[in-house]
């Protein structure tokens, strides 16, 4: 039984999605090349390994660390003991070993997508930055810059994202990735540098009009028959109200009943831009975005976000 599950953790791993900016056309057997992986485990390195995924399901940190650790004499060069290892340190706020499993796991396999985030995220709990610890990765990787870049962008980290990026070879995917974040950049300074005007309170008029918008709204996305009034009002509401997030969100998914997913991943990408503090609303645009995404084919960007989604 304990097989059967280490093949699917396996699988997982050669089948785990990568950036939409990564190579694309991999034509590769996966269940075939994991029962490859799979034989190169001995009965003792899939115990310890199990052993600590149990540790981990019930948060127990410094136990898992311990199983692993035994994983790590058994597989020395193994990326995702190295990649668990620096997830565990990282809960456990361990962050200086956690920096040095993640730059060993990435340093493996520098195109892997969830391992360059995993650095990201312990760098920024470090109050570091990405520039201290370049020297040690293989800077010149394309698809590792790009993942980095990515990141930094989905976090909001729009300077980094585009200081990484400078540079690295042009290519559509690349180009792309440029141009939103230079909009995001210019979109964020508005904000910070608004143009200078009289101070205007928000009248109880509008209060309660946003109030309505939303009340239609909600109305019409429960009804699904009537998509074309969908699209109308929250087009209308997005117009009167520009910097509501659920307005953006609506449309979207409006857009996405109308099969216009790229446009979708547009206005739905722009409702992150202004969403503060709602977890229920920020699930709710990630699942209209994996709708998105998966009628597109971007399977990997698809899976992003459905990561992404919070229980």
């Amino acid at each position: 039984m304990k097989k059967l599950i280490f093949l699917g953790l396996v699988i997982g791993v050669f089948n785990s999605p990568m950036s939409s900016y990564a190579q694309e056309d991999q034509d590769i057997d996966v269940e075939q090349s994991a029962e490859v992986f799979l034989e190169e485990y001995s009965d003792t390195f899939q115990e310890n390994f199990f052993e600590g995924l149990k540790q981990k399901g019930i948060r127990n940190y410094d136990r898992a660390i311990t199983y692993f650790l035994e994983c790590k004499k058994l597989q020395p060069q193994n990326t995702v003991v190295s990649f668990e290892l620096a997830k565990f340190h990282l809960y456990d706020k361990q962050l200086i070993v956690a920096q040095e499993y993640a730059l060993e796991a990435l340093n493996g396999e520098p195109e892997n997508y969830w391992y360059a985030e995993t650095l990201i995220n312990i760098v920024e709990a470090r109050k570091s930055v990405i520039e201290e610890v370049k020297e040690e990765l293989p800077w010149n990787n394309t698809v590792l810059r790009g993942n980095i870049a990515e990141i930094y962008f989905l976090k909001g980290n729009y300077l980094n994202a585009k200081s990484v990026l400078k540079g690295v070879k042009t290519s559509k995917k690349y180009e792309r990735l440029e141009m939103k974040i230079t909009d995001s950049i210019a979109k964020q300074s508005k904000k910070i540098n608004p143009i200078v005007q009289s101070p205007k309170p928000v009248s109880s008029q509008d209060l309660d009009s946003v109030e309505d918008y939303k009340i239609q709204i909600e109305t019409l996305l429960g009804a699904t028959t009537d998509n074309v009034k969908l699209f109308q009002t929250t087009e209308e509401a997005i117009e009167n109200f520009p910097s509501q997030p659920y307005f953006y969100y609506a449309n979207g998914a409006a857009l996405n009943r109308a099969q216009k997913h790229k446009e979708a991943i547009d206005i739905l990408e722009t409702a992150l831009d202004y969403l503060i503090d709602d977890v229920s609303l920020e699930n709710a645009i990630y699942k209209e975005l994996v709708n998105a995404y998966t009628a597109t084919n971007n399977t990997s960007k698809a899976n992003m976000y459905l990561s992404k989604i919070k229980s």
